[in-house]
């Protein structure tokens, strides 16, 4: 057994039955988003319009990612269990008020907002869950649960066939909202490790703020606590007290502290600009291998089929190999970053389907490396009282990157005319981030190992080498 935070982590046991739960969860809930073009293509008429679908799922994924303004404060106040479940309650009423719509709004309220909410409180929730149980099989357990995702999409959209076909549009969004409530029954099995303690935001708050502010946030707590005076003095003390109580109150619950560490803020940009340029070749891939490629649409098909597997495989097997060789998490990540690069090159530099199969093949691999290691990379750079604020700004991070720079990336395709231009505009981004981050993960594993042989010489000293330094030090 591990100790984490001074709790004893079993890396297994009960840990494996929430690992089955959030796979449960994810199948049910996160792989709607993969559905979204066979659900609402009829209703929403995206052959003629698809500026209005584009629109939805890119608010939905706003949505999402902005959700983190609040996980951090949610998991912190309720258990993930509970976050967990309210997020699957709204993604079913989300999908519930589409099956009713008529008019574009009412699908931007209900999927957009409903169901994009609704996703982004499970996926931190659910991770929370398992980090507890596990330490050294982490990455391994998170894979497992995340591989319930890429089973559902590949079961799931016959499911949306079926549906469409016997009952119509409206029995098969309904069938798809009911199904998400599976969800709630994965959630009643994200039983905590330890009942948490209670969340104190004054006593978290001198551990978050410098002892300069907290001299000054006494002082100012005194001047309000006399009694009021005739004077404006007073209501000028009084509301600079409460304004600087709540702005401590607010950096306390979603741990804004963090944004104080360039190196926290490489990683969550980091990882933002390879979500988004992931997300905008998921969009292109398909229509790359149609128009620029000339593949008909089973060849297509056969293609994304290949990316789906390969991610489902290593998914996996890619944590068992790397938890075993102890491979830090960021590390796994930068070097899926970097396989992602060099398939995006090749693919634009080829139209053979060979080539492309074995590029299909490395994409999935490679993903999965990223999808996998996202949360992980937070969970070993952060401390646990931290790590569900640092989710949440991951996220926030996120919806920003998405919105400027896949914006960017959309308006490259369309003025280029090219998705070829557009791989290329994906693989700068994505050399971008493995250019700033390579460098400075080679000099803190320097650094690390250069303390730790120090310490090994500290360690292994003599007595009579180790007297002089004692009386100099």
């Amino acid at each position: 057994m591990d100790m984490q935070a001074g709790r004893t982590v079993p890396d297994g046991g009960w840990g494996w039955v929430v690992v089955a739960a959030v796979a449960v969860i994810n199948m049910t809930n996160q792989s709607i988003l993969s559905v979204f073009g066979l659900l609402f293509e009829s209703q929403l008429r995206m052959h003629e319009d698809t500026f209005t679908a584009a629109l939805i799922t890119n608010l939905n994924s706003l949505a999402l990612n902005f959700s983190g303004l609040f996980i951090g404060p949610a998991i912190k106040s309720f258990k993930p269990r509970n976050v967990a479940a309210t997020g699957c309650l709204l993604v079913s009423l989300g999908l519930t008020l589409c099956s009713f719509a008529t008019q574009s709004w009412h699908f931007i309220v209900g999927y957009s907002l409903f169901v994009g909410f609704g996703l982004g409180l499970i996926s931190p929730s659910t991770f929370m869950a398992i980090n507890s149980y596990f330490s050294s099989k982490r990455g391994r357990a998170v894979g497992v649960s995340l591989a319930g995702a890429g089973v559902g999409q590949v079961f799931i959209p016959h499911m949306v066939r079926y549906f469409l076909d016997n009952y119509g549009f409206r029995g098969a969004v309904l069938a798809m909202a009911a199904l998400s409530l599976t969800g709630l029954f994965g959630a009643m099995f994200l039983r905590p490790l330890n009942p948490p303690a209670k969340h104190n935001n004054r006593k978290h708050l001198k551990l978050t703020v410098d002892k300069e502010d907290k001299n000054q946030s006494c002082a100012l707590q005194a001047i309000v606590v006399q009694p009021a005076q005739s004077n404006g003095t007073a209501n000028s003390t009084e509301d600079m007290s409460l304004c600087n109580r709540m702005g401590h109150r607010l950096a306390q619950a979603m741990d804004l502290e963090l944004l104080k560490d360039a190196v926290f803020l490489s990683i969550i940009v980091g990882m933002a600009l390879v979500y988004t340029a992931t997300i905008n070749f998921t969009m292109v891939f398909p229509n790359f291998l149609k128009h620029t490629a000339g593949f008909d649409s089973k060849v297509v098909a056969t293609c994304m089929s290949v990316v789906a597997g390969a991610d489902i495989v290593f998914r996996l097997l890619l944590p068992c190999i790397t938890d075993r060789l102890r491979i830090p998490y960021r590390v796994v990540f930068l070097l899926g970053t970097a396989g992602l690069l060099i398939a995006r090159l090749l693919l634009a530099e080829t139209t053979s389907l060979p080539t492309i199969i074995a590029m299909s093949v490395q994409i999935g691999m490679t993903k999965s490396a990223t999808v996998i290691n996202n949360n992980l990379t937070i969970s070993a750079y952060c401390r646990s009282e931290k790590l569900a604020g640092g989710l949440g700004l991951s996220m926030i991070s996120k919806g920003i990157i998405v919105i400027i720079v896949g914006q960017l990336l959309g308006w490259v395709r369309d003025y280029s005319n090219s998705y070829v231009v557009c791989l290329y505009a994906q693989s700068v981004v994505l050399f971008l981030v493995v250019v700033v981050w390579t460098p400075e993960i080679y000099y803190r594993y320097r650094m690390q190992k250069r303390n730790l042989t120090k310490s090994m010489e500290t360690t292994y000293m003599s007595p009579e080498q180790a007297e002089p330094l004692t009386l100099r030090t």
